[in-house]
């Protein structure tokens, strides 16, 4: 396993849709492997392979166990109510904005080897399923929001809050 580069805002492999994934073999999982490693060494919720320069179908997120879900042509089949908060991205370093998704959702996608499955989310899984499939057809959530923060301006919000609780 490898630790791979993580792209950012700017960079043309970003805007770019991915191809679905075809061959099931050890690139595949060599890819998944790292992509996984990736994740975790940043402490993200999700990553997507254009995020780290590979235009494929191929998505890896962080469910409610705390287990890494590996999405091969990921596809969402139902979604339904809705949550605004706030959304970052590893591809957007230090930057998060107000964005509206559905509350809950259900992927339909392929494992390692090809087997279809179906796999569950709500609150900050299924912000993560439609966020990640976004980066698939090269778009940023950055497109959902009018206006992006950066962590010392959400800490000031934060504190200005606590100090109106008082």
């Amino acid at each position: 396993m490898a630790l791979r580069k993580i792209l950012t805002q700017g960079d043309p492999a970003l805007t770019k849709v991915c191809r679905p994934v075809e061959k099931f073999d050890q690139r595949l999982h060599i890819l998944l492997d790292d992509m996984k490693e990736t994740l975790a060494q940043a402490q993200g919720a999700g990553l997507a392979a254009p995020q780290v320069g590979i235009l494929r179908r191929v998505v890896v997120v962080v469910d409610n166990q705390d287990q890494m879900l590996e999405l091969v042509n990921p596809v969402i089949i139902h979604a339904e109510g809705e949550q605004t908060g706030l959304e970052g991205c590893l591809s957007v370093p230090g930057k998060f904005g107000v964005v509206t998704r559905p509350a809950k959702a259900t992927v339909r996608a392929q494992d390692r080897n090809g087997n279809v499955f179906e796999a569950e989310g709500e609150e900050i899984v299924a912000r993560c399923f439609f966020h990640e499939l976004e980066h698939l057809d090269g778009h940023l959530f950055v497109e959902h929001t009018d206006r992006l923060y950066t962590v010392e301006e959400l800490a000031a919000m934060e504190e200005e809050t606590e100090d109106q609780e008082k």
